[in-house]
Parts: structure tokens; C-alpha cells; sequence
């Protein structure tokens, strides 16, 4: 009887689990196309025939950070059952992701300070985006609050703020000045 090997990652697999390590680390354009082929450990035309140049990967890279942000907030958010701490849960997620080694900030708003706008970068950043507001809305309207689109916009200012804070400063503890903040605001507009 033999034991099944485990299969190897494949190269498309292999190319963004590279370039999620060193684009997020190191920045999109400041790490060549070289470096992520030497560490993913496949041919250039591996890069090219999967995604057919750089900026594709860039896109593919966020929009794989997109998808693992939104699980981790989504299942973050499970443990709360009230709807306003569901809300201010945001904020807790965020400064728990800012305490983890090697949190270098928001990977969208990193990779946007580096690019130029109209191409791949800013469409993922601006969906990701797109989601984060509609995020805020919907926890704003379950919560109560009287106009949620308001409190929505300036609650992804918070996040922002927070996220940039706890990069800057080193200090995931800005997550939850954020929250006290946010928890001001939910009180106000619901009452």
C-alpha cells in the first residue's frame, strides 16, 4: 500500500502565495517580477501564461487580500449578537489584525500610494472599498442608526484613520480608540 504524497502547490498558487508575502511586505512596485518568480520557484513563462503580466498579478494579489479581509471580518463578527456591538466588532477585528507581526497596514491603500490611478490597483481598491462602506451600512442600519449612510461614510473615515494609525504608530491600540470613537458616534446617531 503506498502513502499518497501531497501535491504541490500549483504554480498559479505558488505565484500569489509570493507575491501576497513580498507585495505586502515590501510594496507592489518596489518588488520586480524577478524576486516573486525566484520564490514562488517557477518559470517566467508560468507567470506570463497565468497571468499575462504584473499588473494582472498586482490584481489577483488584492484581490486574494480582499477576499481573506472580508472572511476574517465576516467570521469576526459571528461572535457578536447585538447589532451595535456587531458594528464597534469591526473595530475590535481591525486592532486584532493590527497586532499580529508583520501588520504593515491596509494592502489597498499601500498598493493605491504606489500606483497610478485608473489601472488594476485602484479598481480592486475601490471594490474593496465598495464593500467596506456597504459593511458599514448595513451594521449602521441594523444598529438603528437614523441616517446609516452618514454614519457609514464616517465610520470608514475611522477605519481608515485606525488602520493608518496602528501602521504608523506601531500601535494596534488605535483600533480601539477608534472603537470608543465609533461608539460615540453609534450613540449619537441613534438616539
Amino acid at each position: 500500500m503506498s502513502v499518497a504524497s501531497p501535491r504541490k502547490a500549483s504554480a498559479r498558487d505558488r505565484l500569489l502565495a509570493a507575491a501576497d508575502e513580498l507585495f505586502y511586505a515590501e510594496g507592489v512596485h518596489t518588488v520586480g517580477i524577478d524576486r516573486v518568480i525566484e520564490r514562488a520557484g517557477v518559470a517566467k513563462a508560468s507567470l506570463y501564461s497565468t497571468f499575462g503580466s504584473k499588473d494582472e498579478l498586482v490584481r489577483a494579489y488584492l484581490e486574494g487580500r480582499h477576499e481573506l479581509r472580508r472572511t476574517r471580518l465576516l467570521a469576526g463578527l459571528e461572535r457578536y449578537d447585538d447589532p451595535r456591538d456587531r458594528l464597534l466588532g469591526v473595530f475590535e477585528v481591525l486592532g486584532e489584525l493590527a497586532g499580529t507581526p508583520g501588520f504593515r497596514g491596509c494592502a489597498f491603500y499601500n498598493a493605491s500610494a504606489e500606483s497610478p490611478a485608473g489601472g488594476p490597483v485602484e479598481e480592486v481598491a475601490n471594490a474593496n472599498r465598495a464593500w467596506t462602506k456597504g459593511l458599514f451600512y448595513e451594521l449602521a442600519l441594523d444598529a438603528g442608526a437614523k441616517d446609516p449612510v452618514t454614519l457609514a461614510d464616517q465610520l470608514v473615515v475611522l477605519y481608515d484613520g485606525a488602520s493608518a494609525g496602528a501602521r504608523m504608530d506601531r500601535n494596534p491600540q488605535a483600533a480601539q480608540t477608534a472603537r470608543g470613537v465609533a461608539a460615540a458616534l453609534l450613540a449619537a446617531a441613534t438616539f
